[in-house]
């Protein structure tokens, strides 16, 4: 979900970023701010007409003050216009309301000394001015203040002695106004698409990331138990049968590069495992436990697609066998549709919990497969069912 301001974006809402931005969203915006000010400065050049047409008056007072008003009238509309880029680098299209309206309030102040010292050719201000308040506010407040200041722009040009009814200037900030209105729209659809495509980047990242978390537990949980059960039956036949130790000591070496191999595969995403290996895994396991087994001795029912999944199973419910259950005898049990291993330990008094199981109901629920684990009577029954 994109947030969004109280009516969200092209409404009344400030738009804020929830994440880190993109580095090249950065790098843009700083050159936007360059381009900004080079575009809006250009369109200023219309603010010399007032003051060549005016050139007579040069030695009033009220003319030197109208240029001085006029210089200071587009440094602020320049500086509204670099503070919006600012805030929208931040995927912010909305300034805080109060400095939105004190540059509006400065603009309108200082454009009513435009008027007085350049008479009715100063009204052009009101262009700018709704600019400004289409791009810098809210739509509802936006909606509001471009008509108010068009129509007071055409209510002077009735109202004060001198000047003529001018329905052009009022005209043009409000298409000025609205045409800004939607290019600040534009902005906000493209702010949304690179929030979404920073959220889907950040999510690729985060499967990932789970993806390899889980095959590691999957991997060095299974292996790491053989290897600390062999051990300790490797330790035990030292004093018993030394040719016996010698051969738990070379499988120990054997399954430790073995192990060492699975990491590096999974590191590099290639990683596959085969249900005939993972049968003949389990049973080497089991024995060197000390656990009496039963376990199938073909995998031709399987289908392909169900295969890697069956051996995830069996590779689970064998570890947890091994490592909690203190169990007599494990059974494993497949048929086309489901593998089952059934343990006569103490089960588990949580049941669901842990990376393993979670690992495996991710990996079943993508080929729409269940998994059951669930005491028995007695011990731990882990069934998957497609």
């Amino acid at each position: 979900m994109i947030p969004r301001g109280p009516a969200g974006f092209g409404s009344a809402g400030t738009t804020v970023a929830p994440m880190t931005l993109p580095v090249e969203f950065e790098a843009a915006a700083g050159k936007a701010s360059r381009v900004t000010l080079l575009l809006a400065g250009v369109w200023l050049v219309f603010m010399i007409d007032p003051v060549v047409s005016q050139w007579s008056r040069r030695d009033q007072p009220s003319y030197l003050l109208a240029i001085a008003a006029l210089v200071a009238f587009s440094a602020t509309y320049l500086l509204a216009l670099l503070e919006h880029v600012h805030y929208r680098s931040r995927m912010v299209l909305d300034m805080p309301l109060r400095r939105a309206y004190t540059y509006l309030a400065i603009m309108v102040a200082l454009s009513v000394v435009m008027w007085i010292g350049l008479d009715q050719r100063g009204s052009g201000a009101v262009i700018y001015i709704a600019v400004v308040a289409a791009f810098a506010l809210p739509t509802r407040h936006a909606l509001v203040v471009v008509p108010l200041v068009a129509f007071s722009e055409l209510a002077m040009t009735a109202l004060v002695p001198g000047w003529e009814v001018d329905f052009y200037t009022p005209s043009i900030a409000a298409g000025a106004g609205f045409m800004m209105w939607g290019v600040k729209q534009v902005m906000a659809r493209n702010i949304e698409l690179v929030m979404v495509r920073t959220e889907k980047d950040r999510l690729v990242v985060e499967q990932e990331r789970n993806r390899f978390a889980r095959d590691l537990h999957d991997i060095l949980g299974h292996s790491l138990t053989v290897i600390a059960v062999k051990t300790e039956l490797a330790g035990r036949l030292l004093d018993i049968d030394i040719e016996r130790a010698r051969s738990e000591l070379a499988d120990l070496e054997m399954l430790a590069r073995e192990s060492l191999a699975d990491v590096r595969r999974a590191v590099q995403g290639y990683r596959e495992i085969t249900l005939p290996g993972e049968i003949a895994r389990a049973r080497a396991a089991l024995s060197a436990a000390g656990i009496e087994h039963e376990l199938p001795n073909s995998a031709d029912d399987v289908a392909a697609t169900h295969r890697e999944l069956f051996a995830w199973v069996i590779r689970e419910g064998v570890t947890n066998v091994i490592k909690h259950s203190r169990a007599g005898i494990c059974r494993v049990h497949m048929s086309a549709t489901s593998v089952r291993v059934v343990d006569d330990g103490l089960g588990c008094e949580t049941q669901g919990a842990g990376h393993g199981l979670t690992g495996l109901r991710e990996r079943a629920a993508t080929i729409g497969a269940t998994v059951h684990a669930r005491n028995g009577e007695p011990g731990f029954v882990l069934e998957v069912v497609t």
